[in-house]
């Protein structure tokens, strides 16, 4: 094996077998004593990659913050809920006052029924009257039902659009390449979301059928749209909280 001997003075040869009175270090050995010696003070290259190697042993060592996105934005439901409350605070309950009423919502059509009941709901209960959750104790049925709830959105882009970029498959081997998206570019682009939402109901006596009262249907809305003018924005404007300025 080749050695590498280091005598007293600082020289060092290499030989096949140890030199007397001289201490034998491997190669690898001898440049780490050497720079030691030679170098007592890190060069900036060291101190760096010292800091890094720290920093990432101390980020390894903090806890991890578990972020998660509900299934529908603020913006959406906002849309939605806003629109059903408009929709309701036109309908008029005045002859169900006092009442005991049982809210039946078999004919409710519309998927986002949860927004417009709720509502309703608390509407009925303001204006006096008595809700039932068993039907055979009611006076009087309501029966609800709904056009329709939801959003429409329409988008406006003068510019160039993003496109999707297939790479194909790379030659001979048969492995699809990841598709990558181009940049938009945009001149004025628009968002625009409205939430609309219809609400009815027919009530009547729970022992004759006779009709008692009757509204709507009624409709509400609600709209946000959002501005960008070569590339800066959005620019919001709209009548939900989302789209109020935050102090």
């Amino acid at each position: 094996m080749l050695f590498l001997s280091v005598c007293p003075n600082g020289l060092a040869e290499a030989a096949e077998a140890p030199t007397m009175g001289c201490s034998k270090w491997s190669l690898l050995s001898f440049i780490r004593r050497h720079m030691r010696r030679n170098n007592p003070i890190f060069s900036p290259f060291e101190v760096l990659l010292g800091a890094l190697c720290l920093a990432a042993v101390c980020a390894g060592c903090t806890s991890t913050i578990r972020v998660t996105d509900p299934p529908r934005t603020a913006t959406e439901q906002f849309l939605l809920s806003k629109a059903a409350a408009a929709a309701v605070e036109q309908l008029s309950i005045e002859a169900l006052h006092g009442r005991t009423v049982f809210m039946d919502s078999t004919y409710f059509a519309a998927a986002e029924q949860a927004f417009v009941l709720g509502e309703l709901r608390a509407k009925l209960l303001l204006g006096g009257v008595q809700l039932t959750a068993a039907r055979d104790q009611a006076q009087i049925i309501l029966e609800v039902r709904s056009g329709g709830v939801g959003i429409d959105r329409s988008d406006f882009l003068m510019g160039i659009p993003s496109l999707i970029v297939s790479a194909g498959d790379t030659e001979g081997g048969g492995i699809a390449r990841t598709p990558f998206a181009t940049p938009e570019l945009a001149i004025v682009k628009n968002v625009n979301q409205v939430g609309v939402a219809s609400v009815a109901f027919v009530a009547y006596w729970a022992d004759t059928g006779e009709v008692v009262a009757f509204s709507g249907p009624t409709i509400g809305r609600t709209m946000r749209e959002d501005w960008w003018f070569l590339g800066f924005g959005p620019r919001t404007v709209g009548n939900i909280p989302t789209t109020e300025a935050t102090e």
